[in-house]
């Protein structure tokens, strides 16, 4: 059976693909040449409704490797611009759960931070106000705690590259797994990190969608109950 048959579809219409990306699998290509779920979700496409030529999807926005968690593709061109403008435009609300190390003196609060995208290292890094980073902002909330690792929500008001994980990290409660910015290592290629709802305008239809998804069965090994058994309340 072919890999593209095993797709966690949370949403598709004519104008969207909306999945649920599992941890561990790049999103595009890189150098590595590794099958992308880009390149899965093409082909889902392609045999379901028999199209002889390429078929068109675009990415609208990125979870990394490691991350899992609900993840839009948009499919023809239109879409493709309305979608992408409107992650520019912060009317896209994303909701992240995260298994981090050790117990919050806060209980929620919000992060402010510059981040500096170091290329080299492929690593971000929190810089001061004012040299070359930009400004990212994370609310956060704990959910429940177990022994020293909490169950975290997270709204991300800004997308710089790696924002959620180099916050967690600079606060002393870095993600589950997370080796790149302290949280050890445990499985390759996945942390424990995940897109749990993703809320946005329908890029024709203009009302405003909500996804969620499931978060992967390997954490359920760390964690004392079924996370997917819980209501997370949405954010104030």
């Amino acid at each position: 059976m072919a890999d593209f048959l095993n797709l966690d579809i949370l949403f598709e219409d004519n104008h969207l693909l909306v999945l649920n990306k599992p941890a561990g699998i790049l999103v595009q290509g890189d150098i590595t040449g590794k099958k992308t779920l880009l390149q899965e979700a093409k082909e889902y496409l392609k045999v379901k409704y028999q199209k002889a030529g390429n078929v068109f999807l675009a990415i609208v926005h990125r979870l990394d490797r490691p991350v899992s968690g609900v993840i839009v593709f948009a499919r023809n061109s239109k879409s493709a611009g309305r979608l992408s403008e409107a992650f520019r435009e912060r009317k896209v609300e994303k909701i992240y759960l995260a298994l981090v190390k050790g117990i919050f003196r806060e209980k929620r609060g919000i992060l402010k931070d510059y981040i500096h995208w170091n290329e080299p290292e492929r690593k971000a890094k929190i810089v001061s106000e004012g040299s070359l980073g930009k400004e990212a902002v994370t609310f956060y909330e704990v959910i429940d705690e177990d022994k020293n690792i909490s169950l975290v929500k997270l709204v991300p008001h800004t997308g710089r590259k790696h924002q959620l994980r180099v916050q967690l990290s600079k606060i002393g409660h870095p993600i589950l797994g997370d080796e790149k910015y302290g949280g050890g290592k445990i499985f390759k290629d996945k942390i424990f990190l995940h897109c749990y709802k993703l809320t946005l305008p329908h890029p024709v239809k203009k009302e405003n969608m909500e996804f969620k998804a499931k978060v992967p069965d390997f954490w359920k090994d760390f964690w004392r109950y079924d996370i997917n058994d819980k209501e997370i309340p949405s954010p104030l």
